[in-house]
């Protein structure tokens, strides 16, 4: 068991998360080998793909939002039927409708704490040469615009909190290893994979991954985190998209 469950997450992270964090060390090292200095640099996120049809550019942007849940069917799947955990893959992790309330309650407070500290620490990073400047919208005006951004923030919350939490965590309790040598794992893939922004990004992106880390090991449930992660990302996209045209320092 030990050896197969070992190659599933390999396998998983290879077509998932941790394939992301390959393409962001490539990315990084591309910043790093321009003429331009990298707090002088620009990454663009959630960009029009044919913004003079705004038909196609919506079913891109659709596409765009359905097809990376995938890795979270996959470990669902995985974990429903391989080695499946008494409780089933959904109450093992804590994702699941069972507590609404107190996960939005949990998941508002996260928000409210990581996202003032999140914002004054990039703005620091950005200050200080060691991260570019984050275009977190970059969408053409339609009338899908904001519900499209919405959609793209709730998919990263599930995407990552189930794949680099939920599923992470159950397998490597299957396997008997130290949880804490998870968190730090986990947190490093997740720095990683945001490493395309610049070193603040990997910086602040692993602190949080070791305070969701910690946070699940105390409560077992990725649903508040899934929460908090979703409005940050609600909170940069939608907010850069109507904050930006009026302010100079984004």
């Amino acid at each position: 068991m030990t050896r197969r469950l070992r190659w599933e997450i390999l396998v998983v992270l290879g077509i998932s998360l941790g394939q992301s964090a390959v393409y962001s060390i490539l990315s990084i090292i591309e910043k790093l080998t321009r003429e331009v200095p990298l707090a002088q640099q620009r990454t663009t996120m959630n960009s029009s793909r044919t913004p003079d049809r705004p038909w196609l550019d919506l079913a891109y942007q659709v596409a765009g939002v359905v097809f990376p849940l995938m890795p979270v069917v996959l470990v669902l799947f995985l974990l429903w039927s391989v080695h499946r955990p008494g409780e089933g893959p959904f109450r093992v992790m804590g994702f699941d409708l069972r507590r609404p309330w107190r996960d939005l309650a949990v998941g508002f407070g996260l928000f409210a704490a990581i996202g003032v500290a999140g914002l004054a620490f990039y703005l620091l990073a950005r200050e200080l040469g060691i991260n570019t400047s984050v275009v977190a919208a970059n969408l053409a005006a339609a009338w899908w615009t904001i519900p499209i951004l919405v959609l793209r923030a709730i998919m990263n919350g599930v995407l990552e909190e189930v794949v680099m939490v939920g599923y992470l965590f159950t397998r490597w309790q299957q396997l008997g290893r130290s949880m804490w040598t998870i968190v730090v794992i986990s947190a490093l893939v997740r720095a990683t994979y945001h490493l395309y922004q610049g070193f603040g990004g990997f910086l602040g992106n692993f602190v949080m991954g070791l305070l969701f880390g910690w946070w699940y090991l105390r409560t077992k449930r990725v649903m508040p985190l899934v929460v908090t992660h979703s409005l940050l990302d609600i909170a940069a996209f939608v907010g850069y998209a109507l904050v930006s045209p009026h302010v100079s320092w984004l």
